[in-house]
């Protein structure tokens, strides 16, 4: 059992270990007569480096909670039944149910190993995605070797993130359900198809839904395999009928993303998040709406220069509700269907991170660079807010906190642009303090209010650093135009960096001897171009699973389509497109005159490991103090606990023997 025991000493200073001790608040779902919220708490043991999630049922009018699962266990991907009597939710694969009220009875649903379920409406069926295995491996090619461990491939996409392809796709289902049990063979609707839904790795079941009425399931899916999957992001939305067993796609002339389907709850309506882009995975999400009466389909987004995520319908389907991250915080909005006006409902310097409709209010997570997810309620009148979980109060109460600021810098070509600075709990304006320049990756991910259990800006303040975050160039927040203008010249986004750095070092709290540059991802790529460009600005730089030599990358990287479209283009074309001549860091390593520390783990196949080797190798060829600090069973990200703080331990020592001593 991991233990629920803190300390309780009194302001005390963040650190890695005391991060790893609060648990992780995530909204699952609300009861279909809003009277109860549920959500689930991941929690680790550093220990046994394991972690386990438990799942809390929260009285949404009282504020009581208890616990529905065992700790000692992981319970995920809950949601209520129709009925609201049971919950459903799997553990170890498996789907399972526990009473909502009376004793927290849990049973066993079915033996079957799935990835994600649905109830139907009426609660006599329930959809679910199962992996099939349909590609041979080597030992079905070659019976007699069975200890042969070669893999072959005839096409790309033979690894995706941290996997390697494990010869099976995920198929949609649906069964008879009856009495907590499955009932009757089930139905995979896609018929054994090579094609996964939800899409992998980061699709869930929010990419799947039945009809109101239960005669219909839509599905998200590129139907795509091997080399031509990799090239594109052409997804669908398919619409399986039940009586028929017929098929349709919803959405085949668009070429981009399509995906999250939402039925208003008269059925008349279907939502979803829609790219109309092909190749370009950031492209502005829009709302489409497909008027199933009529079928004609409506872009609700059209004057709404930002994203438009996560719609929730209002119980009267007159109103849907999304989250936007105008001006770099992500808030609730409304649109109202009748005079098709947008309202911003919530404000603050915080992120709402998800929200379902409970009642005639919403039920949410919000964090911020200061505080981890809670569960709150808010106001669809006025955006009131109020706290529901206290899950983090213990011991995050007694942590001094740090102050996180809004500025405005303006760039290198006379542009505003916002920056977030983060300073040290206990700040004192007559100090001088060392500085560090967060470089975020994406590179079109959103540099919000967000709290982050690997980068978290509050951890990082708490050591005594001004943590300057800009929002630059490529990050939704300041509208399309600024979300695009990276693509085809990462370099200007890089000038973005040197901006903000010249303007803290201004502060006459700043100590401008003593910056630093860190970063992951396209952050990474950043530490490794201002490497190379700096002017002496830095004194240390630390590059976590960076982009390192943009024609290597392009040659080695799963997703094909997102070099393609942010290059413009392979390194083989004529003419070669610019950025392989001057956004690429290698072309820079002569200038290379700074202690670098550069992490990579080998199972990231998104931003392969030997572009790490590559850098560390320049930086040591060329006399620069370096260190490599690499993990073999870590992906993109730090996952395990024992690992993350090893990683945040060599973060931070090396930032205190170059900037602090």
């Amino acid at each position: 059992m991991l233990s629920d025991a803190f300390p309780t000493n009194a302001q005390q200073k963040l650190t890695p270990e005391l991060l790893w001790t609060i648990g992780r608040v995530g909204l699952e779902d609300v009861s279909p007569d809003g009277k109860y919220a549920l959500y689930g708490v991941q929690r680790y043991d550093v220990p046994t480096n394991k972690g386990s999630r438990v799942l809390y049922l929260l009285e949404i009018k009282t504020g009581v909670t208890r616990a529905l699962t065992d700790p000692d266990e992981t319970s995920s991907d809950a949601e209520f039944r129709p009925d609201g009597k049971k919950i459903g939710f799997l553990r170890d694969g498996k789907l399972h149910e526990v009473n909502v009220e009376g004793p927290s009875m849990i049973a066993q649903v079915s033996d079957l190993e799935i990835n994600g379920f649905h109830y139907s409406p009426d609660g006599k069926s329930i959809l679910f995605a199962q992996d099939v295995k349909l590609d041979q491996n080597t030992v079905d090619r070659y019976p007699d070797l069975p200890k042969a461990s070669g893999r072959i491939s005839d096409g790309l996409l033979y690894r995706h993130w941290k996997s390697w392809h494990d010869y099976a796709y995920s198929n949609v289902f649906y069964v008879g359900y009856s009495n907590g049990k499955f009932s009757g063979a089930p139905i995979n609707i896609q018929g054994n198809e090579r094609f996964d839904s939800p899409l992998t790795p980061d699709g869930g079941m929010e990419q799947i839904t039945w009809s109101p009425n239960g005669k219909w399931i839509i599905y998200t899916c590129r139907k795509l395999n091997g080399t031509k999957e990799a090239q594109s992001t052409n997804s669908d939305l398919y619409a399986y009928e039940i009586a028929s067993g017929k098929t349709l796609n919803f959405t085949q002339l668009n070429p981009g993303y399509d995906r999250d389907p939402v039925f208003s709850p008269d059925g008349k309506y279907l939502l979803w998040n829609s790219m109309a882009r092909p190749g370009y995975e950031a492209d502005r999400s829009r709302l489409m709406m497909l008027n199933l009466e009529t079928q004609q389909t409506e872009e609700l987004s059209a004057t709404w220069t930002y994203e438009m995520n996560h719609p929730v319908w209002s119980a009267d389907g007159k109103v849907i509700y999304f989250l936007s991250s105008e001006n770099f915080t992500y808030q609730i909005y409304e649109y109202r269907l009748q005079d098709k006006k947008i309202r911003r409902i919530t404000d603050g310097t915080h992120d709402i991170t998800n929200f379902k409709l409970g009642g005639n209010e919403l039920i949410a997570t919000r964090i911020s660079m200061t505080a981890p997810a809670e569960v709150y309620v808010v106001s669809t009148v006025n955006g009131a807010m109020r706290q529901m979980s206290f899950v983090t109060e213990n011991p995050w109460k007694s942590i001094s906190k740090s102050k996180v600021e809004r500025r405005t810098v303006k760039t290198f070509d006379g542009k505003d642009m916002n920056v977030w600075v983060v300073l040290p709990p206990d700040f004192d304006p007559t100090k001088k303090y060392p500085a560090i320049i967060y470089c975020q990756g994406g590179p079109q991910s959103a540099l919000s209010q967000f709290f982050s259990y690997r980068w978290n800006l509050s951890l990082m303040a708490a050591q005594g650093y001004v943590v300057v975050a800009p929002c630059r160039r490529g990050m939704p927040g300041s509208g399309q135009a600024w979300n695009d203008a990276i693509t085809g010249k990462w370099g200007d986004a890089m000038k973005d960096y040197l901006s903000a750095t010249d303007a803290i070092a201004k502060e006459p709290f700043v100590d401008a001897s003593r910056i630093g540059a860190v970063g992951a991802s396209f952050g990474g790529y950043a530490v490794y171009w201002l490497a190379g460009n700096h002017q002496k600005r830095f004194k240390t730089f630390i590059a976590h699973c960076g982009l390192f030599n943009l024609e290597s990358f392009y040659g080695t990287t799963e997703e094909v389509w997102f070099p393609h479209y942010d290059f413009e283009g392979a390194y083989w074309q004529t003419p070669v497109p610019k950025m392989y001549q001057t956004d690429s860091p290698h072309r820079y390593v002569q200038n290379w005159d700074t202690p670098i520390l550069v992490i990579h783990n080998e199972l990231d196949f998104r931003v392969p490991f030997s572009e790490g080797m590559q850098a560390f190798q320049a930086a040591q060829l060329r006399g620069i103090p370096s260190r490599f600090l690499s993990f073999p069973d870590e992906g993109h990200w730090m996952s395990k606990p024992q690992n993350s703080l090893l990683w945040q331990r060599e973060f931070f020592g090396w930032l205190e023997k170059y900037l602090k001593s």
